[in-house]
């Protein structure tokens, strides 16, 4: 018995023959660009299109890539957070694995900025991860020695540090007491620092190995006070602004629909989709717009910043499966099987919104605005 053909509404079954588009920048501002901004994102196109090889090499290149564009990075909170976004969502539409390399290095070095008194110097070279997971098996400790650099030691293991083997630095939480946690910068190339093999089987993100670190009497600099990390109003900016690298994702996907909907005769359910996929993005695009301007304008702090990154990440979340499932529903299984760019993102994304914990975040939204005042609601 035959094969069944694909239904007649799929628009890309087989390969498209049509050259892939040139990458062009991800733009959230509705407002016409100004040509230095603009110039800037076309640059780091081009200079993400040049590294996209080195993140399939050894990473280690990526990393140093990535350490260069922090350079010159705009960081969020500093009137500039929307170019900061639209940088992350660029190099994620070219390369989801390169924005999963470049987005940890610009969160550390905003953390690094925000610390109060900025007690920890970057060194020139330096490449960051940022580790703050936690998980019942692992627990890494923190203890004062004032005889050590930095007059703090950390021993134990830390599960979720992605990169470890590569970067030359982490920002890692680590508990001080029972009950509270502190942040601290530590070298990760020094005696005492151990990265376990894990069993990262995944073929998404292959290159972006997470690993668990094993930590013994290493010497740390604290960065910020106890709680000080996980109480800081970046720290829900961080956590929008991994929603803008998800965007970016979702974008290169839509682009591929768009294309071939331009070099094929599209038809009606093509058009449904098309239509779909274009809705979910601007809903996305305006909430990251809104946010921006939030926290520039120094509103986005205490409950009302985890509320704001709470709403953001649950709707570019929703939208990026969304985006998803209509690209599946219109190309079928021909840029699956024989493209291997659009099979790599597809599956990157998948992996990579894992970090949004899909119905309990749901539920964490919806207990943060029962704890607002009864008396403002929430729309």
């Amino acid at each position: 018995m035959g094969s069944v053909p694909p239904p007649a509404t799929t628009v890309g079954s087989v390969p498209s023959s049509a050259p892939p588009a040139a990458p062009v920048p991800v733009r959230l501002a509705a407002t016409t660009p100004d040509p230095s901004d603009l110039a800037d994102l076309t640059d780091l196109i081009d200079l993400a299109a040049g590294a996209e090889a080195l993140v399939r090499a050894p990473v280690a290149e990526a990393v140093a890539w990535a350490v260069g564009v922090g350079r010159h990075a705009p960081l969020p909170g500093g009137g500039r957070t929307l170019e900061h976004w639209e940088q992350l969502a660029t190099v994620a539409a070219v390369d989801l694995a390169l924005g999963r390399v470049l987005e940890p290095h610009l969160d550390a070095l905003a953390v690094l900025d925000q610390a109060p008194d900025r007690p920890t110097a970057i060194e020139e070279g330096a490449s960051y991860g940022v580790w703050a997971a936690e998980a019942p098996h692992a627990r890494l400790d923190a203890v004062p020695d004032h005889d050590a650099p930095g007059g703090w030691r950390l021993s134990g293991r830390k599960p979720w540090c992605s990169l470890a083997g590569e970067v030359s630095h982490g920002l890692v939480t680590a508990w001080v007491g029972e009950h509270d946690r502190a942040m601290f910068s530590v070298a990760t190339r020094q005696p005492g620092v151990v990265v376990e093999d894990g069993a990262w089987s995944a073929y998404a993100l292959a290159e972006v190995t997470t690993s668990t670190l094993a930590l013994d009497a290493v010497p740390a600099t604290p960065v910020g006070p106890v709680g000080w990390y996980l109480d800081r109003p970046g720290f829900a900016w961080g956590g929008a602004g991994v929603a803008a690298v998800w965007y970016g994702g979702a974008v290169a996907l839509a682009r591929r629909l768009h294309d071939q909907c331009r070099t094929r005769q599209p038809d009606q359910v093509a058009l449904v989709h098309l239509g779909a996929v274009d809705a979910a993005l601007a809903g996305a695009r305006s909430v990251l717009v809104t946010a921006a301007a939030e926290i520039d304008a120094g509103r986005a702090t205490g409950a009302d910043g985890a509320l704001l990154a709470a709403r953001v990440r649950q709707v570019v979340a929703d939208t990026c499966e969304e985006v998803s499932r209509r690209l599946a529903h219109a190309l079928g299984p021909g840029p699956l099987a024989h493209e291997a760019r659009h099979a790599r993102r597809v599956a990157d994304l998948a992996l990579y919104l894992r970090q949004h914990h899909a119905e309990r975040d749901q539920a964490a939204l919806g207990a943060a605005l029962l704890e607002r005042d009864p008396s403002s609601p929430p729309w």
